[in-house]
């Protein structure tokens, strides 16, 4: 259970106290296999799952089918953690295995436990949902953007950030594809016709904002 000290919720926390901790309350360790689904969009959270080892990704089917991926994540992140409480409660994404995982499940009731048990677990556990949220509400906006072109000029402003720099893109152009729910080639084109009009310089990864007023405007189109 070492692993779990490297996790956020239990920041504060040393190994000694976390096995004092765990003693008191229930939980398991389960593993999965690579393209399991660990969980599935609109399922119950009934438990607070941790990432101990693999990877997972949390990903959407649109209404033709196609998965539009939301995010990876990684030890020793949690998941759905904003979603264990409330009156809807359920799963917003599919939840599948990348690779081999390793997952730590603590139900709700042992949840609430330690939050009892320790003040430290309850102080991280409400920044978490705060952070969660926020970022929920970036994607909601991302995700709003109709057009190719907007979701790539709203995804290169949030890198550059105020300045005009030379960014370097850390995804490929498959997985900037599949994170805004187009298809690679469509992706490509939007790329080339940015570059094309002057507003961005695009090679390879590189990518240099040229024209950040006309950047901007795509995010209205």
């Amino acid at each position: 259970m070492e692993a779990l000290t490297k996790c956020p919720l239990f920041k504060g926390i040393d190994y000694q106290e976390l096995c004092q901790l765990l003693e008191k309350i229930l939980y398991q360790v389960k593993k999965y296999e690579k393209n399991h689904m660990i969980a599935q969009s609109g399922e119950e959270c009934r438990s607070l799952m941790i990432m101990l080892k693999g990877s997972v990704k949390g990903e959407m089917i649109d209404f033709s089918g196609k998965a539009i991926k939301i995010e990876d994540i990684e030890p020793p992140k949690p998941l759905a953690i904003a979603f264990l409480f409330g009156e809807n409660n359920t799963c917003p994404v599919n939840i599948v295995a990348n690779n081999s995982a390793e997952i730590f499940h603590l139900p709700k009731k042992s949840v609430i436990s330690l939050m009892q048990l320790s003040s430290a677990f309850l102080n991280n556990f409400m920044n978490m949902i705060s952070s969660k949220t926020q970022f929920l509400s970036d994607k909601i906006r991302f995700l709003s953007f109709q057009t190719i072109r907007g979701k790539i000029a709203h995804y290169l402003l949030q890198l550059a950030g105020p300045v005009d720099g030379e960014i370097m893109l850390s995804k490929s152009q498959e997985e900037l594809a599949n994170m805004f729910g187009v298809t690679r080639p469509s992706l490509g084109r939007a790329l080339r016709d940015l570059h094309n009009e002057g507003i961005i310089e695009a090679k390879g990864k590189s990518v240099k904002i040229l024209n950040r007023e006309q950047l901007i405007m795509q995010l209205k189109k």
